[in-house]
């Protein structure tokens, strides 16, 4: 008997080294909750090892469903994936992060009263300056991760996330956040049950940092 699906949980991939992306998704496979599915949206990956990949994806297809599609860029995939989902739920996990053992244990306990939370991370850096991203409201300043919306710590009701389409482009995940914050019960947590590492330096916000100091030589 198949064992039912509460969370959807949707990652999306691009040219992920496979030993990372692989990190990525036993992190799920070994949650402490079961009742969810994996699904992977290959956003025209042209640089990682496939075969590897598939063969991952082949030995969890109970777990684990499969989408690839022409690179449209992390929002277009989401989207798809939410189109594609099971679940009562919906979370993200970025393709070079990982879970806790107990992450979605962890937020579902958080839902009694809203239909979607963000949290902080426990960060992986190489510098205190990793800490630090610009600030969606003005690239040339920087904010603690804490106080930033990110991306893989979005979980939610499915309602929401049928109700609002990430965007492209820098901050997609904060402006989805205060798009669902003018129109449904909304909080954020200091659960640090998912791990991000921000010591990647082909990263979206670590792109735009590079800009702006480059800008203000």
């Amino acid at each position: 008997m198949s064992i039912p699906v509460k969370i959807s949980v949707l990652m999306s991939l691009y040219n992920t080294d496979f030993e990372v992306s692989q990190r990525a998704i036993r992190s799920v496979l070994n949650q402490d909750f079961q009742e969810f599915e994996l699904i992977i949206i290959d956003d025209g990956s042209l640089a990682n090892d496939r075969d590897s990949l598939l063969r991952l994806v082949e030995a969890h297809e109970d777990k684990i469903v499969y989408i690839r599609h022409r690179n449209q860029g992390q929002a277009d995939s989401i989207n798809r994936g939410v189109l594609n989902s099971k679940g009562d739920f919906i979370t993200i996990l970025d393709s070079d992060d990982e879970y806790k053992p107990n992450h979605l244990s962890a937020c579902l306990r958080e839902m009694h009263d809203v239909d979607l939370i963000c949290s902080t991370t426990e960060t992986i850096v190489d510098s205190p300056e990793d800490y630090y991203v610009p600030d969606k409201n003005d690239l040339s300043k920087h904010i603690h991760l804490d106080e930033v919306i990110l991306f893989g710590t979005l979980f939610g009701r499915k309602h929401v996330f049928n109700a609002i389409d990430f965007e492209g482009g820098f901050a997609a995940d904060s402006h989805f956040y205060e798009k669902a914050l003018a129109q449904f019960p909304t909080k954020k947590v200091a659960l640090k049950t998912y791990i991000y590492y921000r010591n990647n330096p082909n990263s979206t916000c670590s792109t735009v940092k590079k800009e702006n100091l480059m800008l203000n030589i």
